[in-house]
């Protein structure tokens, strides 16, 4: 006997409609950055995380927790923004087993030239159709399913900071 616990008619619209947020808007953010920047919403979200850190370093793990990635994908990304300049990646000094991630002042450079249109597409796509309430109730929403797809808080969109790891 089938004892699926099947979702109720309100509980899939919903669904559905985060699934469609979830499929959509990457591809928005992605337009738009590679439009107006040459990157992918991931290689800024990198870049702008690394800026947000003491001395713009973060350990590639602390980054791949900041960034909510895998330290493969992420190893990745950072190979090819260090092709184009905008960081380096050098030996941790207290721990030669782990890298640090910095950006560099052109890494710098580019994130300061490409938050505004970064920051006026997420107000206009996600920001300002939402009320204050909204925004909170999103906020709330999110970290509860944060924290059920992630319990052990490996990634720190659920409120840690990257700062908390810092590159030593």
């Amino acid at each position: 006997m089938d004892d699926t616990r099947w979702l109720t008619p309100e509980q899939l619209t919903a669904w559905k409609k985060f699934v469609a947020v979830v499929e959509v808007l990457p591809g928005i953010l992605d337009s738009q950055l590679q439009h107006d920047s040459d990157v992918t919403h991931f290689e800024y979200f990198t870049m702008a995380m690394l800026s947000e850190s003491p001395e713009r370093t973060l350990r590639m793990t602390s980054l791949a927790s900041a960034t909510n990635s895998t330290l493969p994908r992420l190893s990745h990304v950072v190979s090819r923004l260090e092709k184009r300049g905008y960081v380096d990646r050098n030996p941790c000094p207290e721990d030669r087993r782990a890298t640090n991630a910095t950006l560099t002042e052109a890494g710098w450079q580019k994130v300061v030239a490409t938050a505004p249109g970064h920051v006026r597409t997420v107000r206009q796509n996600v920001i300002e159709p939402l009320t204050d309430a909204d925004v909170a109730d999103l906020d709330r929403i999110m970290g509860r399913v944060l924290h059920t797809i992630d319990p052990q808080n490996r990634f720190t969109a659920n409120g840690e900071s990257p700062r908390a790891t810092p590159a030593d």
